[in-house]
């Protein structure tokens, strides 16, 4: 093989395992704006659409760390493969739901299929950029993909459920998921197993136990009260399942994660850069999509149409990443994203809920802020959360970032929606990711 082969294969290798992140994270946003419509064709109730809308993520948030042991002790292709057959098969069935039920079944399990398909696409883009510059400069495009795939699915679902219907929003990750499924052995490269590796089942079963309750306990506070039973008792029980993963972790031969891999500094402060930018993302979807639709009185089109500016903005940044962090370092570029992000969120607090205010001058600053300053940080975070990991714990360390993209959103949004007051929550994410700039600006 020509190295001129050689490359043109490695670019056609990722931009598959790219396209399946994207859709991942399509799938999760994907049933956010038709949601309205989807309660009225179906007659559930707030609570059913809370669930609904959760389902995907707990699964997913609950399941990728297993995900990502699976793929380092089974090899990245196999486990890639078995996720996509999950995520193709419940992908074709959501469509089809007669109800609640099956539509809830359905979301689980894509969940289910995400949380083994992510980790592995990671552990088969090491294999395919073995050497560490080329996989540092591979992460530093595949950190845009995320929020990339949460834009793609707020800014097309809304079109395609008003103008077919809501079911065909399943359609892109099933066509995904089949296409890749037939491209997987030709592309991608096999990934040897680990058979000296176990899989450490008790600490699997108490991190999926405990990371879902709390999601749960978190996600259901939009419906109930914080002092009723529905919210203490998944928040406690699950917090008590994560203190005993932890224990348990520590005593463990080959634990699920080993919590020496969280004690570099930089790694952690990564993390936590990836978790509060999803967070910025998620939380400026929500809010604006309920006050141009509720507020404003915009269709879901018109809705959808608003976030085409972002959309620019983010893939634009996302070209910009690489070479600033080759530039300036990963660490740069991430804390500069984040105080960017920041003043977007700042900016959409300050006049983007204010229904005298138009689009050009109240919304489009901040939406074009936000993405490009959300863009750069996931670049340069997803760098620094790999980087210096064994090639053997590549699976391991998509888990770990996965899980910070999932449970960061989860667990901020709820915190910070609490406060009651959409200007004051998406303020105080702005400071959020400002404090995280400053922390990880000042790492060595």
């Amino acid at each position: 093989m020509t190295a001129a082969s050689a490359a043109m294969r490695y670019r056609y290798a990722f931009a598959l395992l790219g396209v399946v992140q994207t859709a991942l994270i399509f799938t999760l946003a994907a049933i956010a704006v038709p949601l309205p419509r989807i309660g009225t064709e179906l007659s559930l109730e707030r609570a059913d659409l809370i669930l609904l809308s959760a389902a995907y993520g707990l699964t997913f948030a609950g399941l990728v760390l297993l995900g990502g042991r699976l793929a380092d002790r089974y090899g990245g292709r196999r486990t890639l493969t078995a996720g996509l057959v999950l995520f193709a098969v419940s992908s074709a069935a959501a469509p089809l739901a007669p109800g609640i039920g099956a539509l809830l079944a359905a979301r689980f399990a894509q969940g289910a299929g995400a949380a083994l398909v992510a980790p592995a696409a990671m552990a088969v883009l090491r294999a395919v950029f073995p050497f560490p510059p080329d996989y540092g400069k591979a992460m530093a495009t595949w950190g845009g993909l995320s929020v990339l795939g949460a834009t793609a699915g707020n800014l097309f679902s809304g079109v395609i459920s008003a103008l077919l219907s809501w079911r065909w929003t399943f359609a892109l990750p099933l066509v995904v998921a089949l296409a890749a499924l037939a491209l997987t052995p030709r592309l991608l490269p096999d990934t040897a197993p680990n058979p000296g590796r176990s899989l450490d089942l008790p600490g699997a079963v108490l991190a999926t136990a405990g990371i879902t309750l709390v999601s749960y306990g978190l996600v259901v506070t939009d419906a109930r009260p914080w002092s009723s039973a529905g919210v203490l008792v998944p928040l406690l029980g699950g917090t008590a399942l994560l203190a005993a993963f932890r224990y348990a972790e520590g005593r463990a031969r080959d634990p699920l994660l080993p919590p020496r891999f969280l004690l570099d500094r930089r790694r952690s402060l990564a993390l936590a850069a990836i978790a509060s930018s999803a967070c910025g993302t998620a939380m400026t979807f929500v809010v604006l999509s309920l006050h141009l639709q509720q507020v404003r009185g915009w269709s879901q089109v018109q809705t959808s149409a608003a976030f085409v500016p972002f959309a620019v903005a983010l893939i634009a940044s996302g070209r910009a990443a690489g070479p600033l962090i080759g530039r300036y370092g990963p660490r740069a570029v991430t804390a500069a994203g984040l105080g960017t992000g920041a003043a977007g969120l700042i900016l959409l607090a300050c006049t983007g809920l204010d229904a005298h205010t138009g689009y050009t001058y109240g919304l489009l600053p901040g939406l074009v802020l936000l993405p490009a300053g959300t863009a750069a940080s996931f670049a340069g975070a997803s760098v620094l959360a790999t980087d210096g990991v064994p090639q053997e714990q590549t699976g391991l360390a998509g888990g770990v970032l996965n899980t910070a993209m999932e449970c960061g959103p989860t667990v901020l949004l709820t915190v910070l929606l609490a406060l009651g007051n959409d200007a004051a929550a998406l303020a105080a994410t702005g400071t959020v990711l400002v404090a995280v700039g400053l922390s990880n600006h000042r790492t060595q």
